[in-house]
């Protein structure tokens, strides 16, 4: 079963267009070393709960919409080593600079992590 890296973010509502192109643009390299999908979401029927809920985990402004998005890789074994290379990169390369190309989102607000797959149903 596949090994997932999920991620949460709030993006002003203004820049869904420069997201979503920020996004494909970023994506390619994940696909180029050795993800199997990547799949970015806007959120659409988020709900504000009574404890906890998308919003507060990122400090969602009163502009911003909660994002979602996730990086399938074959195993843990593909994504450690593949990722590992991914970021090596990324230290070196002005494509990665957010200088250089600022994503259209506050990164420090992101909740990310890496998930084994454990139950699988469908296609």
């Amino acid at each position: 079963m596949p090994y997932v890296d999920g991620f949460v973010l709030a993006v002003p509502a203004a820049n869904k267009d420069k997201f979503i192109a920020h996004a494909r643009e970023m994506d390619e390299y994940f696909i180029e070393y050795g993800a199997t999908r990547v799949v970015e979401c806007w959120g659409d029927d988020v709900q504000h709960g009574k404890q906890t809920d998308f919003f507060r985990s990122v400090e969602a402004k009163e502009d911003e919409v909660v994002c979602f998005s996730w990086i399938e890789w074959p195993d843990k074994a593909t994504r450690d080593r593949q990722m590992g290379l991914l970021m090596e990169l990324m230290k070196n390369d002005p494509r990665f600079d957010p200088a250089n190309n600022p994503p259209p989102f506050d990164g420090m607000r992101m909740i990310y992590g890496g998930f084994e797959s454990v139950l699988e149903l469908g296609e």
